[in-house]
């Protein structure tokens, strides 16, 4: 009995969209995509709840007749590719004929269009790969797909989808890659009717301060090189740009967003030794290259490209990028003080006849052991200035609050080691802490006691700090805007991804690294809870807050921390789990010297 059978259409689709449609970012990367390749100025995307709900890419490219609206829903249908041969020319986005069939097969789909020649278009509503209604309708060039309740028919799918935050973070970074690489494309993005982004045609360098802030092209330097085998354009941050996460770094190869390790390492390379190890610059690379000469095919998502060249290309970039630190004097040049120095003359051979030994001019009459009146006298004068000075009551100037309080007491039982731990008896044996854990442990419980209590003092600027985000970042800063301010900040949002930090917590410095550390940090976990976010805002603000390794505690001072210290609600560890003190017992100190 035969046992092979040839699946339904309805069920391919399905099985395609697996792997087509991750999530409401995958949709919306397929339809700005054909988008684009219908030639269109101007692409609106809609969603709604992150995509759960609602999508929509609205476009004024060329549109579709009314056979080809209904072949565009079949699966391996494409207007991109005919032969086998024509994968090795593709300058398009989509060639596989999967994306919106296998879109249809997960959701309700609703696709208006028509051409410039025609005078009505066509309306198709289709709903699990299944046509369920199609009219003639009145509607402007080009083409409009709605696409309602992603996953309807995939319960599982559509359980384990992220937040709406993170979901909306996804399909920032998927319109963001889009729009980089069209610059001569108008973009907009709406989320539940406000919108994000605003982008207008323009250049590349626009499209990039469009979207990343103005205050970024003070940073960039341009790459420019052209050889036989590739053209490399674009821009790389300057060394002063670094920093431990969140750089912009983008990759694109014929208008395709691409991830590539290797050219990702060349990019670093260049910056050897020019920042911090494991710190990051930002850059944002075109390639042109033959499309004979790389494999788009080898992934669903098109993000993995194979180039036949590779090891030269790695070399070019790599030369492009130190060509343009060196042609903008990124790179530091060895510079020495010549201010002061000796005028040492060259030396000319029988120019200056019989040379003669520097004479040593002694004062024989000095005795080093012997007083003087006016000595006397002087000391004497500073003396009864010294005491007049101590004499006078002075009052007292406020000062700052220190990290410690000061006192006249003088402790005996601490000890610094190193100026990393802190030493002390105790009756089981030697106690050991490392201070800068410790104090991690006692400001993080008290952060979160002020996040809880909102009693947190905030210090005002005297100049307010301007803090550009990307509109990814801005979303997500917006959403937890109000936990930061129970810290102590006073952050006002000036509209778009700008926000004005006008007052910080008492103490606090540097408040542009600290918020963006706090966005990095809380972007790395998924669902993040209340609870979970008041941990993470305070850990970091603890972090960046506490004492340093290396930094000199005096005896009060280091009293205040080990008292701090055990009135935790847990002395033994830090809030991310590392150990903060340890007891080296007695008996193991007894049995080192026996």
């Amino acid at each position: 009995m035969d046992i092979i059978h040839l699946l339904p259409d309805s069920v391919a689709n399905q099985i395609a969209a697996g792997e087509v449609v991750q999530r409401p970012a995958s949709v919306i990367k397929e339809l700005m995509e054909n988008a684009v390749d219908a030639g269109a100025s101007t692409v609106d995307v809609l969603v709604q709840d992150a995509g759960r709900t609602s999508i929509q890419v609205i476009d004024d490219g060329k549109g579709m007749s009314e056979t080809d609206a209904r072949m565009a829903f079949e699966r391996h249908a494409t207007s991109k590719i005919a032969k086998a041969e024509d994968l090795f020319t593709l300058y398009t986005m989509g060639f596989r004929g999967e994306a919106l069939p296998s879109i249809a097969a997960v959701a309700q789909v609703r696709l208006t269009t028509r051409t410039a020649n025609q005078d009505l278009g066509v309306q198709l509503s289709l709903e699990g790969s299944k046509l369920v209604g199609q009219e003639v309708c009145s509607c402007p060039v080009g083409a409009n797909f709605e696409v309602s309740n992603l996953f309807f028919n995939v319960p599982a799918r559509r359980k384990f989808l992220k937040s709406n935050q993170t979901e909306l973070n996804n399909i920032i970074q998927e319109f963001e890659r889009i729009a980089l690489v069209n610059p001569g494309v108008a973009f907009t993005l709406s989320s539940n009717g406000n919108r994000l982004m605003q982008l207008s045609a323009g250049s590349t360098l626009q499209r990039i301060l469009a979207i990343f802030g103005k205050r970024l092209g003070e940073q960039l330097l341009p790459v420019q090189v052209e050889t036989s085998l590739v053209k490399i354009s674009g821009y790389v941050g300057k060394p002063e740009s670094a920093r431990k996460k969140g750089a912009s770094q983008y990759l694109f190869v014929n208008g395709r967003f691409m991830r590539h390790p290797r050219f990702h390492y060349a990019v670093m390379e260049a910056f050897s030794h020019l920042i911090p190890e494991g710190n990051q610059v930002p850059y944002f690379i075109y390639f042109e290259v033959s499309p004979a000469s790389i494999d788009v095919n080898i992934h669903p998502t098109k993000t993995e490209i194979k180039f036949e060249n590779e090891q030269e290309i790695w070399s070019i970039l790599l030369a492009a990028v130190r060509d343009a630190l060196g042609k903008f004097n990124a790179v530091p040049t060895i510079d020495f003080d010549v201010e002061g120095r000796p005028d040492i003359p060259a030396f000319q051979s029988g120019g200056y006849g019989e040379v003669k030994a520097p004479r040593v001019q002694v004062n024989t009459s000095f005795n080093p052991f012997s007083t003087h009146s006016e000595s006397q006298k002087s000391s004497r004068q500073w003396e009864r200035l010294y005491e007049q000075a101590t004499a006078q009551v002075v009052p007292s100037e406020p000062h700052a609050e220190t990290l410690f309080p000061e006192s006249n007491e003088r402790s005996t039982q601490h000890f610094q080691y190193k100026g990393q731990y802190i030493l002390t008896a105790v009756q089981s044996g030697l106690m050991i802490v490392d201070q800068r854990r410790a104090h991690i442990r006692i400001l993080y419980e008290r952060y979160l006691a002020q996040m809880k209590g909102q009693d947190a003092a905030t210090q005002g600027l005297l100049f307010p700090e301007l803090l550009e985000l990307s509109p990814s970042d801005a979303a997500l800063f917006s959403s937890m805007l109000d936990d930061v301010r129970s810290l102590g900040f006073d952050i006002v949002p000036l509209g778009g991804s700008t926000f004005s930090i006008v007052g910080t917590p008492s103490g606090q410095v540097n408040a542009l690294a600290v918020v963006q550390q706090m966005i990095e940090t809380v972007k790395m976990q998924d669902n993040i809870g209340s609870d979970a976010l008041h941990h993470r805002l305070a850990l970091v603000l603890a972090q960046h807050n506490a004492i340093e390794v290396g930094e000199v505690l005096t005896p009060v001072q280091m009293e205040t921390l080990i008292g701090d210290l055990f009135s935790c609600d847990n002395p033994n560890l830090s809030p991310n789990g590392q150990t903060v003190l340890t007891i080296l017992q007695q008996e193991a100190m007894d049995k080192m010297f026996n």
